[in-house]
Formats: C-alpha cells, sequence, structure tokens
C-alpha cells in the first residue's frame, strides 16, 4: 500500500534527470518530486525546460507529485541574525523577491502537471515566537495567491526555519486557517533537530499534514546530526507508518534520505535507504 504511494526527489538519485528517472522506474516507484534538474533548481528553468522535464517524467510512467521549491527560505529581516540552510542553489533573496518566485513556481507547478509546492517559514529567528504574528501573516498572503491559482502550499518541518519542529509547522498552519496551506511532515527532520518524531512530532503534526518525506537521522556523540538510512536513526519507522496508515492517511510518500555512504554516491544511498524501507514495511 505504501510503496504504490512511493516516490522519490530526483536529486536524491543524481543531478541528471535521465539518470533519476530511469532509477525511479525500474525501481518500481510511481512518482517525483523535482527541486535540482541537471544541477539548476527547478524554479530557475524556462517554460521549454519545464515541458521537457514532464515530458521525460510521464515517458517513464511516472508523474510529478510536488515541486521541492526553496520558497520563503530567507531571512524576514536581513538586519537580523538569523539560522540558514540549504538553499539547493539559489542565491539569498528578500521577502519581496520570494513572493515574485511564487508567482513563477506556481507557473511552473501547472507545466508539469501538479497542484503541490512545497514551502518554509523564514530562516529561523533567534526567538521565533516574538515574530509569530509576521511569519503567518506572510504565509496567509502566500496561501492566498495559492487558492486563487488552485494549488497547495506543503509547509515543512525544517530545523534551519522558525517552523523548524512539528508543533511550530501544525501551529503556523492553524493560524493561517487556508486550505491552501497544509504540513510536510518529515520525521527526519524532527530527528535530525533532535526531537522526537513519534509519536510526540506525529502527534501534532497528524491533524494538519498533506505529505510525507521519508528520511532518518540521530545525532553523535558530538551532537551533531547525521542521515542514515531508514530503520538506522531515531526515528521509529514501523511505528510511524502504522500510525499513518491507521489514522487513514492517504496522501503520498518521498524519498528524501540526504544519506550518502562513505565512498559512495547519492544513488547508492537512497538505493540503501529504499532497500532497508522494503525490508522495514514486511513489518509493516
Amino acid at each position: 500500500m505504501i510503496l504504490e504511494r512511493l516516490g522519490v526527489l530526483t536529486d536524491e538519485v543524481s543531478p541528471h534527470l535521465e539518470e533519476a528517472l530511469r532509477w525511479a522506474s525500474e525501481q518500481g516507484l510511481t512518482h517525483v518530486e523535482v527541486r535540482v534538474v541537471n544541477g539548476r533548481n527547478v524554479a530557475e528553468m524556462t517554460d521549454e525546460e519545464i515541458k521537457e522535464i514532464r515530458r521525460q517524467v510521464e515517458q517513464r510512467g511516472l508523474f510529478v507529485s510536488a515541486i521541492a521549491s526553496p520558497l520563503f527560505k530567507c531571512a524576514l529581516d536581513p538586519a537580523r541574525r538569523v539560522a540558514s540552510g540549504d538553499t539547493f542553489g539559489q542565491k539569498e533573496e528578500t521577502v519581496e523577491a520570494h513572493f515574485h518566485k511564487l508567482d513563477r513556481v506556481i507557473a511552473i507547478a501547472k507545466l508539469l502537471g501538479t497542484s503541490r509546492i512545497r514551502i518554509f517559514s523564514f530562516w529561523r529567528e533567534e526567538q521565533p515566537a516574538l515574530y509569530e504574528g509576521e511569519i503567518a501573516a506572510h504565509l496567509r498572503k502566500a496561501a492566498e495567491i495559492a487558492l486563487e491559482a488552485g494549488v497547495e502550499l506543503l509547509l515543512e518541518n525544517e530545523p534551519a526555519c522558525n517552523g523548524g519542529y512539528a508543533e511550530e509547522v501544525a501551529a503556523i498552519v492553524r493560524r493561517v486557517d487556508s486550505p491552501a496551506l497544509r504540513g510536510l511532515w518529515d520525521p527526519g527532520n524532527e530527528a535530525y533537530g533532535g526531537c522526537e518524531s513519534y509519536p510526540a512530532g506525529y502527534a501534532s503534526m497528524k491533524s494538519v499534514l498533506s505529505h510525507v518525506h521519508l528520511k532518518d537521522a540521530y545525532l553523535d556523540v558530538d551532537g551533531r546530526a547525521r542521515c542514515v538510512p531508514l530503520g538506522s536513526g531515531n526515528v521509529p519507522v514501523i511505528a510511524q507508518l502504522k500510525a499513518l496508515l491507521a489514522d487513514g492517511y492517504e496522501g503520498l510518500f518521498t524519498i528524501e534520505t540526504h544519506y550518502v555512504p562513505t565512498g559512495g554516491s547519492k544513488k547508492m544511498g537512497t538505493q540503501m535507504t529504499l532497500d532497508a524501507l522494503r525490508v522495514l514495511l514486511s513489518e509493516v
């Protein structure tokens, strides 16, 4: 049941789209999310390039489930000290620039045949609670734009952002209160940030989530976060998947492992994660 809804971010397999799609098809996956394609962020591509991506995806019998965009990975106020993280090839820009980018990414989503766009909640402030109203106001505006365009924004728990953890993302989604903004639950990100993904994180997130990313992670003895294949970290994968099914989750699952074995490649790490998931699913 889960395997029938399983996909992968293409650049977690290879920076080369053709190689990633071939692997996804060979593994029996059903969908892909796009983020960086052939070394470029999808948000920077032309209409013709986007149409070619869709052609290649559908030629392999797959579909694009979402755009894994870097939208709103930016500072609310560049004058304040904030956290930072991976922007996947995008330069640091203002909030206003990200709203312009939102319009473009919506157009790209429609060209790719998807209505789902992953977003974030701005680089994490030293005291995020002080800016809850400002964060919600910006994301409410984004949700209004998305609703009018007929697309859904998926707010991911990302430790480098203000909605870093399940409880925070759920609070933002409820405060915005729009059908165009839902949660993207990544239990691995919760573990990566040193928090309990299940049952605590999931308990906060389950009523607002609309999409699930799959990764696993743990903190080493020095407190540094490490990504690992599913079942090797601090995410109780079997219990989490069982809970999702028991609670009637009908959405998709996407592998986003972030794991590269020593001396190996992204594809090797993602293959190890998929192989581990198949073993775990035999217990689910």
